[in-house]
């Protein structure tokens, strides 16, 4: 990429319109691992166990909701290249196909999850104490995976029409309702770790419900049907594959991390369930910016202006930079006491401390990382995405798998699993980077070629 920090912050003549996306869908972004680590304090209180069987079985809805991201990220550069052409109705009718692609991936994800369920369990190597709440939980929040990917698909049709608000107002209240839920359930009624997984199921089926209502509205007024078209459907899925096989590269990484982490020992599991929530949150906002870069790319290539792409590119890549620097060094201000609202016990509190160390240190990084998988992600560039994650996820495995073998004690395998990390994310960068610095992803029109 070009030379960063070419304008002092808020004074480039692109940072209005990146912010207009940017601050609302930061905080609708924030909120998901805030209230996640609300629910990993709650069920905290039943003990090490019952929050390594969250980290587990959260891994496996993780791992179902990331594969079927294309359902808002390729909606999103879709929708927002259509509107970019001032096609506004086709930008809908893409929307309401994603719609229904959403609701029946998420029956069968149920269909398919509930008998595999324990089987997924015991592959990531949860002990005989943490397996029969990991099972628990996942067994319940499955029934929630339709409700989440109609959220998935909604929010995607709502940023490719550059409404980021909409987006905020749904996730805020969701995951209010669900952290009050959580609590209620589980420290009031006493339901265990079961009492945290109804709360997702009831948050999620009414953020669904609401954005149902909102997309049937914008598409009546726009006179798009409502029903299901089957070359919309197939459509969809064609061009949601690419991303479909990147999601799984990347939530490769993510499962054999947690695989990696049961093994060391149960401890490190639930030190790995923080750490890996708080590193979240800090990406999830970064990402706002990538998300701004989907909607605003598409809109610009949709309108055929290669210039205002690069130089908004430009741009939000060094935004991805100043705030991983401000992040780095929250993360180490707030060290000592982050461990405090998940566990008492010292030996997890010196492991999740040792853990954000590297979490501070990649944030940079991983700000560079964020952003540019975003604007090639809203320039339709799937196919490279797909070979990039797959290549950078076959770097990262080497290191991964040879920690336990490596380090004798679980605080040093615990780092040693997060610099393997570290190894992914910087070849991520490298990938993505290059991909940037050319032009093969300037394809323009209302639909990538």
């Amino acid at each position: 990429m070009p030379r960063l920090l070419s304008a002092a912050p808020f004074r480039h003549r692109h940072d209005r319109e990146i912010f207009t996306l940017a601050i609302p869908t930061f905080f609708a972004l924030v909120s998901e691992p805030l209230f996640l680590l609300t629910d990993s304090a709650i069920v905290g209180t039943l003990g090490t166990q019952a929050l390594g069987g969250l980290g587990v079985a959260g891994q496996v809805l993780l791992t179902l909701a990331a594969v079927c991201i294309f359902l808002a990220y390729g909606t999103t550069a879709a929708v927002a290249r259509k509107f970019g052409a001032d096609d506004i109705p086709g930008g809908m009718r893409d929307g309401v196909d994603g719609l229904w692609l959403a609701a029946l991936l998420g029956v069968a994800a149920i269909a398919v999850g509930l008998p595999l369920g324990p089987h997924l369990i015991d592959l990531l190597g949860a002990s005989s104490d943490v397996a029969p709440y990991a099972v628990t939980y996942l067994s319940i929040s499955l029934l929630s995976t339709p409700f989440l990917l109609i959220v998935m698909a909604g929010t995607g049709v709502l940023r490719g029409l550059q409404d980021a608000r909409t987006p905020l107002v749904v996730a805020v209240s969701s995951y209010v309702g669900n952290a009050m839920l959580c609590a209620t359930f589980v420290l009031v009624l006493d339901w265990g770790i079961a009492g945290s997984a109804w709360a997702t199921v009831l948050a999620q089926g009414t953020a669904a419900v609401w954005y149902v209502s909102v997309i049937m509205r914008s598409a009546r007024r726009h006179g798009v049907s409502l029903a299901p078209s089957v070359a919309g459907l197939r459509a969809s899925a064609s061009a949601g594959f690419a991303l479909f096989l990147r999601s799984v590269s990347m939530r490769v990484v993510a499962l054999v991390t947690t695989a990696v982490a049961a093994r060391l020992s149960d401890e490190s599991l639930a030190a790995h369930q923080v750490g890996h929530n708080i590193w979240s949150l800090l990406v999830f906002a970064m990402d706002a910016i990538a998300i701004a870069g989907q909607s605003i790319v598409g809109r610009y290539l949709g309108a055929g202006d290669v210039r205002g792409t690069k130089v908004s590119t430009r741009r939000m890549v060094e935004w991805g930079v100043m705030t991983g620097l401000v992040f780095t060094v929250l993360v180490f201000l707030v060290t000592p006491w982050a461990p405090i609202p998940f566990t008492d016990d010292p030996h997890v509190i010196g492991l999740i401390t040792a853990s954000l160390v590297v979490v501070a240190l990649i944030q940079p990084l991983s700000g560079v990382t964020m952003v540019l998988d975003g604007v090639l992600m809203g320039a339709g560039d799937q196919r490279y995405l797909a070979w990039a994650s797959l290549w950078t996820m076959l770097v990262f495995l080497p290191f991964a798998l040879l920690v336990p073998w490596i380090f004798d004690s679980d605080l040093w395998g615990l780092v040693g699993l997060w610099g393997a990390f570290s190894v992914w994310i910087l070849a991520r960068a490298v990938t993505l980077g290059t991909r940037a610095r050319g032009t093969a992803w300037l394809v323009t029109g209302a639909t990538r070629q």
